[in-house]
């Protein structure tokens, strides 16, 4: 299966197609003339000159998480993902894996490298956050994309055999025209008391009460939920991945780093904090 399988111009709706210059992802291109060039980082922002309304996460922001993810600290999330998606594809020997809403790809790459040797599975990532998709973009087997989720995803119909929506939002009408019937989507949201001991020193957002209810109706008509899984990681961090974890999420986007800094200081000592996550593993009605 081509890189570029099932990418749709934002445009006009046609193809879009890769072309590649030093066998490297250069542009994508349609019949009708509209293209994206690649950035120097390897993605391509298929936003240019359409804007969004929405924030993107910053370098700083961006940073944090890949520092917090790459130390292992969420391992067993990023395992049972894997778990569920191998389970998920058994039998099919070209997946093609949507992440919507990718961050830096950490999870989308530790499910494809849980896959069979013997699979050919590719990969696309979508995320409004540019630095986010420069780290995304050196995931194997992976085409990185700058896009807004809430819009209409530049994506054909039925493309795609599973879907990860981790920590982002849900737009379950678009979601169910890009899957094929049968296929799986992974929905991970943070249960209620995630990080709530330390939410008062890192200065972190609340947890909504019922977002498992909100999940299942943010997916629509089009999914049945067929499976849930709780994944609770107890953590002691040093102040440096306490900072880092404060920073990674939607905190990040009004928290003082250095007022943060100080507090952490001031606080001393280990932060120890429980992370509590829900997989929610809905099928594609046919």
């Amino acid at each position: 299966m081509n890189p570029d399988d099932g990418l749709r111009c934002p445009v006009c709706r046609l193809a879009l197609r890769l072309q590649t210059q030093q066998a490297r992802p250069a542009r994508l291109g349609c019949e009708a003339g509209h293209g994206f060039d690649a950035a120097k980082q390897g993605y391509f922002n298929l936003l240019a000159g359409k804007g969004t309304n929405f924030k993107e996460d910053g370098a700083q922001m961006v940073a944090a998480r890949a520092s917090f993810l790459d130390a292992g600290h969420y391992e067993s999330l990023a395992e049972a993902l894997g778990r569920r998606v191998r389970t998920a594809l058994r039998g099919l020997e070209d997946p093609r894996i949507l992440d919507a809403g990718a961050g830096t790809g950490y999870y989308l790459r530790q499910v494809l490298e849980a896959l069979p040797e013997v699979s050919a599975a590719s990969a696309v990532a979508v995320d409004i956050s540019r630095y986010a998709m420069r780290r995304a973009a050196k995931v194997p087997h992976t085409l990185a994309l700058v896009w807004d989720l809430w819009r209409e995803l530049p994506l054909e119909d039925e493309s795609f055999d599973a879907l990860l929506n981790i920590f982002s939002p849900h737009n379950g009408a678009e979601f169910a025209r890009v899957l094929r019937p049968g296929g799986t989507a992974l929905v991970v949201t943070p249960l209620p008391g995630h990080l709530a001991e330390g939410a008062e020193l890192l200065g972190l957002l609340g947890i909504a009460a019922d977002k498992a209810a909100g999940v299942v109706a943010s997916m629509g008509d089009g999914f049945a939920l067929s499976a849930t899984e709780e994944v609770r990681i107890p953590l002691v961090l040093g102040q440096e991945a306490a900072f880092e974890l404060a920073m990674m999420g939607p905190a990040g986007h009004h928290l003082d780093p250095g007022a943060l800094r100080d507090r952490l200081a001031e606080a001393g000592g280990t932060t120890l904090i429980t992370a509590a996550f829900r997989i929610q593993e809905f099928r594609r009605i046919p």
